[in-house]
């Protein structure tokens, strides 16, 4: 299921050249530690989207190990810690402020990770700034304001869509689980 959630995603973008595209890492990294089985809840989705991302980066000619991405799947286990926490919780209530704060979160540590590791970046407060609000010249089709708000969009679509199916699947197994007991004259 993750495998082909990852490789068959549907395009959102603006330009398929541009980071203003739709993603689902973090929905899926913060609704499956809130609801998967224990032994599941890290494993299974980091290392689809490992597996995938290697795939991907082959087919593309990009690193498949390199410092971004490991920051990334640590701000993705932040956010998956976060869905963590919330697992005897879990509700609309909970968890779609919880995609806004891994949102948050996801998006502060990748760009100020930009920030200290691209050389493109001056290494001051307004080169911080420009990290997390406009990015470099060459990427100026989509600053990281857009890039952010996109990705928040998504984000709470995605959990929003997580928790309607997850809960429209325990029901049907409740109903059906109800059917199966025999009934007492």
């Amino acid at each position: 299921m993750v495998f082909a959630y990852r490789a068959g995603r549907i395009n959102f973008c603006d330009d398929s050249r541009t980071s203003s595209c739709f993603f689902r890492r973090r929905p899926l990294a913060l609704c499956s530690a809130a609801y998967f089985p224990a032994k599941y809840k890290f494993s299974v989705p980091l290392i689809a989207l490992f597996i995938s991302d290697a795939a991907l980066n082959f087919h593309y000619g990009a690193a498949i190990l390199d410092p971004l991405i490991l920051c990334r799947y640590f701000a993705l286990a932040l956010v998956g810690l976060i869905g963590f926490l919330l697992r005897n919780r879990v509700s609309l209530k909970t968890l779609l402020p919880a995609s806004v704060v891994g949102s948050t979160i996801f998006y502060a540590i990748t760009n100020t990770f930009a920030w200290l590791t691209d050389p493109g970046y001056a290494k001051n407060f307004a080169g911080l700034v420009q990290a997390l609000t406009v990015g470099l010249p060459q990427f100026s089709s989509t600053p990281s304001w857009m890039f952010f708000r996109n990705s928040l969009l998504s984000d709470l679509l995605f959990t929003l869509l997580f928790i309607a199916c997850m809960s429209f699947g325990r029901n049907s197994a409740r109903t059906r689980a109800e059917a199966a007991l025999p009934r007492v004259a």
